[in-house]
């Protein structure tokens, strides 16, 4: 048992040593990946409650177990002056706000098309959000792209416009979950405050309405009551603060040491495996043309992905 103990704690220093070499931007390149692959697979998270709650509660509900578990998590790692403070700066709270009412639509819009079929439209929208992000990163911070960057740009709005073109309507599930995330992303980044203050206010920001809207669906007799779900969507249900909260947390964390461009990118893992669980889990209809465009998309972001490598490997040149 002893020498069990010992190994663990170990095993625990060596990993916050090699955590303690990591450069800023490693960090924030680890702490995306982290969060794309929990959304990932997040289609598979909400699927026990697929019927048995509108998408109108479920945001609600999700906003207010949210709430909860940011608050323990800011009360167990003593930060709460830094949440007291933020009150004492309008131009941070008005911040927050906005970030607050973007990942708002974001949620209530995902959370009505994995509820409703509509996975794959999902997934158009964070791949479309990526590109997004490249312009928002242009526009706010002077982010510069290389050749093969640019190129890979171009390869994605290529595979877009395939995708959106042929379907002959606008894709609004997709440019809303688009437009919401690269506005949440863009403030976050722009917020001088760390992850876990800003999501903990953003939650509690969101409380009151979620809080007010759940009582009114009481009073119209329309609240599906936690009392009514069985173990598993209930325990879904409950533990949607923690799986709300903890990606949003990697989220934030890398969008304050990485580039938008490079953060958008490494954001292709999510929908890649939302389209993956859309078509080989959910069953849902996919015709070959989609398949060309999606195709068009992934040339893009292996072609922008050794962007980044030509670009750190001219970098380590010039030293």
């Amino acid at each position: 048992m002893a020498y069990r103990e010992t190994l663990i704690v170990n095993s625990a220093s060596y990993i916050d040593m090699s955590l303690e070499q990591l450069s800023s931007a490693q960090k924030g390149t680890l702490s995306a990946i982290a969060c794309y692959l929990i959304w990932g697979i997040f289609p598979l998270y909400w699927a026990p409650l697929k019927g048995l709650m509108p998408a109108d509660q479920l945001l609600a509900q999700r906003i207010v177990w949210s709430a909860l578990f940011s608050a323990l998590l800011i009360i167990g790692t003593g930060k709460l002056k830094n949440l007291y403070a933020v009150f004492g700066n309008p131009r941070l709270l008005f911040m927050l706000a906005g970030s607050a009412a973007s990942i708002s639509i974001n949620w209530l819009v995902y959370l009505w098309a994995v509820t409703n079929g509509h996975v794959l439209d999902a997934s158009l929208g964070y791949f479309i959000n990526p590109l997004f992000n490249v312009l928002l990163g242009r526009i706010f911070f002077s982010e510069r792209l290389n050749k093969p960057q640019m190129a890979a740009v171009a390869l994605v709005l290529v595979g877009i416009l395939w995708l959106a073109i042929p379907a002959g309507a606008i894709p609004w599930v997709a440019l809303l979950l688009t437009l919401s995330f690269g506005v949440y992303g863009l403030i976050r980044k722009l917020a001088p405050l760390d992850a876990l203050t800003g999501m903990a206010m953003e939650t509690l920001l969101m409380l009151p309405l979620a809080a007010i809207y759940l009582v009114y669906q009481g009073h119209l007799n329309k609240l599906v009551s936690l009392g009514d779900l069985s173990t598993l969507p209930l325990m879904v249900m409950i533990g949607s603060g923690a799986a709300t909260t903890i990606p949003l947390l990697f989220f934030a964390a890398a969008a304050r040491r990485i580039s938008l461009s490079n953060l958008g990118m490494i954001q292709y893992m999510s929908p890649t495996m939302q389209f993956l669980l859309g078509l080989l889990v959910f069953h849902e209809s996919f015709q070959l043309s989609r398949f060309i465009g999606y195709v068009w998309v992934w040339a893009g972001v292996a072609l922008y992905l050794f962007g980044i490598f030509t670009a750190q490997r001219a970098a380590r040149a010039a030293k």
